[in-house]
């Protein structure tokens, strides 16, 4: 038996070492008060099956996504036909996608359509009776939709990660709907309420001229909106809601925010500190410089939180929401507006929460199925092989290590999926082990000696082992990337399971086997 090189000794005892230091946390059921603070104390979390939490089939509502896109054309248009010297007379969306212009007599229609087809490249001008009418292309909108549920999921992802929750599981399912997943949830009501809000914050002007009697009996001139502001609400008071007509205009919104973050007023109230970029601040600036003694409303989802009046220019890019909040509610309007607003509305189709005790019952049939099976192959391998059937064993009881240390370390979640994934890796693993050692039995039969037969029973042994591996590291790699929710689960399990399972067989047997027999004269070998 050749020499085993030294570099490969260090390398394997520290993958052995650390592979159980790692995993020993989770398989003591969490960090025991005596484990040294400098060890790590990861475990490996449990996914929803496992441990109860909240399942959410959301729906995004695309076509609201392709309305607001079709509202801000209307500001949009403004520009282009202020650029050009065009005079109009009004502009208004109809409908979802279509905004309406409407021109004097005298101003070139054709000329109106070479600007806006100019600056609307994705959108189709047309000419109409009374002027323009611009419209969303078909293309411009499937886009929108497409867009309104992938930033939807990337903005419920950056909700979800800030709640604290761990490994949740976000997927897009159809066109328009996302499966979340939320293991070990302990306020579904708190979450579903971060999640469904839409957090789109926008500065208004209080349109102080205007008739707010007629407006509350149903007359709302028709570039204002009727909005309430909630006053009071102290503990034991009801808030009253106080009637506010808004300019319809948005001035500025929340998409240039680059914080927000909960903050105390003298009084002790809570309160949501929000920081603009640097052309937000510009913006700012230059919107309250422009309206000084005017109010100007901040609203949130169509609700008015404060309309203070401006008096002086607000420069550096700062603002204060205040609206009695208790520190909670604070903490997670900071949440939604640091993550940003989502495009669409999004409403719960279905909801399902999992109880622990599944979780628990789960837990114990697949360890105890894993116990049962992994003993089995333990004592058939070591009656059938006998001294190397137990250095196979050996072999992958570490591996199972491995596979939980890999978990831990990447705080991923196991699923029962995930543990059928491990009584299958013990399958394989003893695999490889048994067709190294059916190769060391075909070379002693042909006459060579013990050393000579482990030296060329792992070599001619490596290529049969590596190309199952490969061959069933591809289909896992294969459900990984298209696979949901429980197949990936499957899919992870396996994947560490196979690169640990050539790590073991291969190396980890071959270097115990070369410290077992390197100063003895071995005759023959025990199998």
């Amino acid at each position: 038996m050749r020499h085993f090189p030294l570099w490969k000794t260090i390398i394997s005892l520290g993958i052995v070492l650390v592979s159980m230091i790692y995993s020993l946390p989770t398989l003591m059921g969490g960090v025991p008060t005596w484990w040294p603070g400098w060890l790590p104390s990861k475990t490996v979390y449990r996914g929803l099956d496992l441990q109860g939490g909240l399942y959410l089939l959301l729906h995004v509502e695309t076509e609201k996504a392709v309305e607001q896109a079709a509202e801000n054309l209307v500001d949009e248009i403004r520009l282009t036909l202020r650029k050009g010297k065009f005079r109009y007379q009004s502009i208004k969306r109809e409908g979802r996608e279509t905004v309406e212009v409407k021109l004097p007599g005298d101003v070139p229609k054709a000329d109106v359509i070479k600007a806006m087809k100019e600056d609307f490249r994705n959108s189709v001008a047309e000419e109409t009776p009374d002027g323009v009418r611009l419209r969303l292309s078909a293309t411009e909108v499937t886009e929108l939709k497409k867009f309104a549920v992938d930033q939807s999921i990337q903005t419920i992802r950056s909700r979800i990660d800030q709640f604290g929750v761990s490994e949740p599981s976000l997927q897009k399912q159809g066109e328009d709907r996302i499966l979340l997943q939320l293991p070990g949830l302990n306020d579904p009501a708190r979450a579903k309420t971060l999640i469904g809000r839409t957090a789109r914050l926008e500065f208004k002007l209080v349109d102080e001229k205007g008739d707010l009697n007629a407006a509350l009996a149903g007359n709302i001139p028709p570039d204002d909106q009727l909005l309430y502001e909630e006053r009071g609400g102290k503990k034991g008071q009801k808030p009253v809601r106080q009637p506010l007509l808004l300019k319809k205009r948005t001035n500025l919104t929340g998409e240039l925010l680059t914080d927000a973050r909960v903050n105390f007023d003298q009084f002790g109230e809570a309160l949501v500190s929000i920081t603009f970029n640097h052309q937000g601040a510009r913006r700012f600036a230059q919107l309250t410089g422009e309206h000084v003694g005017e109010r100007m409303a901040i609203v949130l989802d169509d609700k008015v939180y404060s309309a203070p009046v401006l008096r002086e220019k607000i420069e550096g890019g700062r603002a204060q929401i205040t609206g009695n909040f208790a520190m909670e509610d604070a903490h997670d309007l900071a949440i939604v507006l640091r993550a940003g607003a989502l495009p669409a509305p999004v409403t719960i189709l279905e909801e399902r929460t999992v109880g622990p005790t599944l979780g628990s019952d789960s837990i114990r049939e697949g360890v105890l199925s894993s116990l049962i099976g992994g003993l089995l192959v333990i004592i058939f391998m070591a009656v059938y092989y006998k001294g190397l059937g137990m250095l196979a064993n050996i072999a992958v009881i570490f591996n199972v290590f491995i596979v939980i240390a890999v978990l831990a370390g990447m705080q991923a979640a196991l699923t029962l999926p995930g543990i059928a994934g491990v009584v299958l890796l013990i399958g394989m693993a003893v695999d490889a082990n048994v067709l190294i050692i059916e190769r060391i039995r075909e070379e002693l039969r042909l006459g060579k000696s013990p050393f000579a037969a482990i030296d060329q029973g792992y070599e001619k042994a490596f290529m049969t082992i590596l190309d199952s591996h490969v061959t069933t590291l591809s289909t896992a790699l294969i459900l990984f990337q298209f696979g949901t929710g429980p197949v990936r689960g499957f899919a992870v399990t396996l994947i560490i399971g196979l690169l640990s399972s050539l790590f073991t067989s291969i190396t980890l047997t071959r270097m115990m086997l070369y410290f077992i027999l390197r100063n003895r004269r071995v005759q023959k070998l025990s199998l």
